[in-house]
């Protein structure tokens, strides 16, 4: 009994002084000192290591804001109600927050562990903190560095959002918030929203206004969780990973290796359809081309379920897991595409029964009784049906069946006109007055979606089926759909954690978009798509900038996807290896079975793209040359020695030439005289011709090269067009987009020019009123530098 009062009056003690101690509050890591005041806000944040501030002054830094009204409102006072548990007054809106404070050696944590009350606070905002650091801003990981030492916020749980609240959905398109540049600086920031409040919301940034969305019950902002940390720079990328491991959050490891600092990261993929029949001749290709794995776009019956095609595995599970463990014999892992939580019409969630948790954007009662054969459908408010911005498929939901309407009548009664009963092959039935008529969310895909709950399940399912046939790659593309549910960048960052959270082995994972929580879970983020020009144009300016933010970002270099067809050259590929040797970037390299058959080159390119891989993968580059691969004129051919090294061969361009449609008296010659220096050894002249207009077209263009060699193409070239030549074989003609056409002959035996000046001689037939001019340069192979392995 003695004792149990001691130690009660020890307790009491020691809580009396704990309250009692005085602010400011002072938390340490082994790197930093954080200091918060008796008004709730941070005062510090100390570099320990140099021995400077780095708090941005004259700017507010509340620990912890809310909203329980109009707006955001910063706590008035803090107290310490029991040792590392702050007590946050808000008397404005009378609410009190208590969070948890605790520090580790490597960083600070703050929790929300009492939020009160409960359903008048719709949100708890972490900072923003404002910081002196602004030279490298890392908006998705929520890092920020000046060279010699980085301040970051890490959001501890998914419902903490790295970003900040704009909208009453939660929901941010922009790459990354979690931390964002200031002119005097940056700041970190981290929000929570209380999902357990029914709440409206303009959806998917206002394509679907008015939105109701379901409540979740129980999910308010306790739990609201971050980690706040500083350390020199050098070391950021490690303590991140300390982070996971203490905080438990995903830690995803590839072959015993911590995913982010793992051999495998940044690697290069082919991406062609591949099936039972034709999987051996594929693995050939992903083989010799070093890839490090082969990934389909369509292995799927339909999105929602992830039923196995019988198309490509008539053998179903069993046919894709053989195809899995041919290729793990090699070395090489297979990956499957899906668009996330994206619904295909044909799914079982869809027909012949619906599900009952496809997402609404809103529902309407049915004012009159229907048969199963009525074409209108009377409803009490045309609320969600006449938004015709966001509303590709016009489908509602009247119990267990789909109809699709043409439009909604202009004036009451409101009635769904020229109604297709029984659609997607649910059953057409009678509904009685009052049954609710619910306007399905869709996609310009011709897609439904989930709403929270069974978007869930559709992540658990999609792991179950990695699981089942143990496909090791995929990529998130798609994944702004996750705002369908209503619930943001919330529903966004819990697909990957249900996904992850259901495997049972490592799955390589990318990304269409990208977020804060996520970063833990992703391996990389590939992006730039190939189909709308040309190979060396199509999105080639976000793939440069990308780079940018990879890096400031700790995620791998990517430079997207690149599209083979069967007319696709070396040289276009060698072009965009260049870029990736440049930048240090993967990429994906997408192409079809047919095309790789028929492109003579297809040896030559896989071939090239295995020994620019494994000398850019080996940091054979030196950082000049690098410099100059990243130069997007700058064309290089490496060539493979027989000591295992490499010749690196750097293209040399002249200037460009003009000549244009002349009038001139009869007889008189209308051919343009050029000059031409080689900087390099006699070789073989290389060309590019471009019919640089709007109209018009060039015919048979011909060259006389030193007054001896004719060089006459066949071919009529229309405006926009290239033809180009690299002085063997035959030519190529473009498109204006830069997508090749068709091939053109050229001479066998090409004339060779030397070292020093070359006279040139064009001329073409003009055809048009405003026939368009010519425009042509000069290629040449300089000598090789020699590239050793390291």
């Amino acid at each position: 009994m003695a004792r149990t009062i001691l130690r009660f009056a020890a307790l009491a003690g020691f809580g009396l002084w704990a309250a009692a101690r005085p602010f400011p509050l002072t938390l340490t890591t082994d790197e930093l000192r954080c200091r918060i005041d008796d008004r709730g806000a941070v005062t510090s944040l100390y570099d320990l290591v140099h021995g400077r501030e780095l708090l941005a002054p004259g700017q507010p830094a509340p620990l912890l804001s809310i909203k329980a009204g109009a707006g955001l409102e910063a706590p008035a006072a803090a107290s310490e109600i029991e040792p590392g548990l702050l007590r946050l007054a808000f008397p404005a809106s009378g609410a009190e927050v208590d969070v948890r404070v605790s520090a580790r050696p490597t960083h600070l944590v703050f929790e929300v562990v009492r939020a009160e009350p409960a359903a008048k606070i719709r949100l708890c905002l972490w900072g923003p903190f404002p910081t002196s650091i602004g030279q490298t801003v890392g908006e998705i990981v929520g890092v920020v560095r000046d060279g010699t030492y980085g301040l970051g916020l890490q959001a501890l749980n998914p419902k903490t959002i790295g970003s900040y609240p704009d909208n009453e959905e939660g929901f941010d398109m922009s790459r990354g918030r979690a931390a964002e540049p200031r002119t005097w600086g940056s700041v970190l920031q981290a929000y929570s929203l209380n999902r357990s409040l029914p709440r409206t919301a303009d959806v998917w940034l206002g394509q679907f206004p008015g939105m109701p969305i379901e409540p979740i019950p129980g999910e308010t902002v306790v739990g609201s969780k971050i980690a706040l940390f500083g350390c020199p720079e050098p070391a950021i990328l490690d303590r991140l990973g300390a982070i996971e491991i203490a905080e438990r959050l995903p830690h995803p490891m590839i072959d015993g290796v911590w995913a982010k600092v793992s051999p495998e990261r940044g690697r290069s993929y082919l991406i062609v359809d591949f099936g039972e029949e034709t999987i051996d001749e594929l693995l050939g290709y992903t083989r010799r081309g070093g890839f490090m794995s082969l990934y389909h776009m369509e292995p799927f019956e339909s999105w929602g379920h992830f039923e196995i095609s019988r198309k490509w595995f008539p053998n179903g599970a069993a046919g894709l897991r053989a195809c899995v463990a041919k290729a793990k014999a090699l070395g090489i892992r297979l990956g499957a595409h899906t668009l996330t939580s994206f619904i295909q019409t044909n799914d079982s969630y869809v027909t012949p029964v619906p599900d009952h948790h496809l997402a609404r954007t809103g529902t309407s009662a049915l004012t009159a009784d229907i048969g199963p054969a009525a074409t209108e459908i009377p409803v009490a408010s045309p609320e969600f049906f006449n938004n015709e911005k966001a509303n590709w498929l016009h489908t509602v939901v009247v119990g267990n069946e789909l109809v699709r309407y043409r439009a909604v009548s202009d004036a009451a009664p409101w009635r769904l006109l020229d109604c297709q009963r029984g659609a997607f092959g649910t059953r057409a039935a009678a509904h009685a007055r009052g049954a609710e008529a619910g306007k399905l969310l869709d996609h310009p895909y011709k897609v439904f979606f989930p709403n929270f709950e069974l978007q869930r399940e559709i992540a658990r399912g999609l792991a179950r089926r990695f699981n089942e046939t143990g496909l090791s790659q995929m990529d998130f593309d798609g994944h702004e759909g996750c705002a369908s549910t209503g619930q943001g960048d919330y529903a966004y960052e819990l697909f990957p954690v249900d996904f992850f959270n259901g495997l049972d082995h490592a799955v390589i994972n990318g990304t269409s978009n990208s977020k804060h929580f996520y970063w833990h879970i992703n391996s990389y983020c590939n992006w730039g798509e190939p189909w709308y020009e040309g190979f060396r144009e199509s999105m080639q300016e976000y793939r440069i900038k990308n780079q940018a933010l990879f890096e400031r970002n700790y995620i791998p270099n990517m430079l997207g996807w690149y599209l083979m067809r069967d007319t696709t050259s070396l040289s276009d590929v060698e072009w965009m290896l260049a870029r990736a040797a440049g930048y240090g970037a993967g990429f994906a390299f997408t192409s079809s079975l047919e095309d790789m058959r028929k492109n003579p080159e297809t040896g030559a390119v896989l071939d090239a793209i295995r020994e620019w891989e494994t000398a850019r993968r080996g940091g054979a580059f030196s950082p000049e040359q690098r410099l100059r691969m990243k130069n997007p004129k700058a064309e290089f051919h490496l060539a493979k020695r027989a000591d295992g090294g490499w010749d690196l061969y750097p293209f040399h361009e002249s200037q460009a030439f003009s000549h244009e449609k002349m009038s001139l008296q009869p007889g008189q010659p209308t051919a343009a005289e050029w000059t031409f220096d080689n900087p390099d050894d006699a070789q073989p002249l290389q060309l590019k011709l471009k019919a640089a207009g709007r109209e018009g077209s060039l015919r048979r263009p011909r060259f006389e090269i030193d007054g001896y060699f004719e060089l006459v193409f066949d071919v009529e070239m229309q405006a926009g067009q290239t033809l180009l030549w690299e002085g063997a074989g035959d030519a190529r003609l473009y498109d204006d987009k830069g997508q090749p056409i068709k091939t053109v002959a050229a001479p066998a035996a090409p004339p060779t020019i030397g070292p020093g000046s070359h006279r040139i001689v064009f001329d073409a037939e003009f055809r048009g009123d405003a026939a368009p001019k010519a425009e042509a340069t000069f290629r040449t192979r300089g000598r090789p530098e020699r590239i050793l392995p390291r």
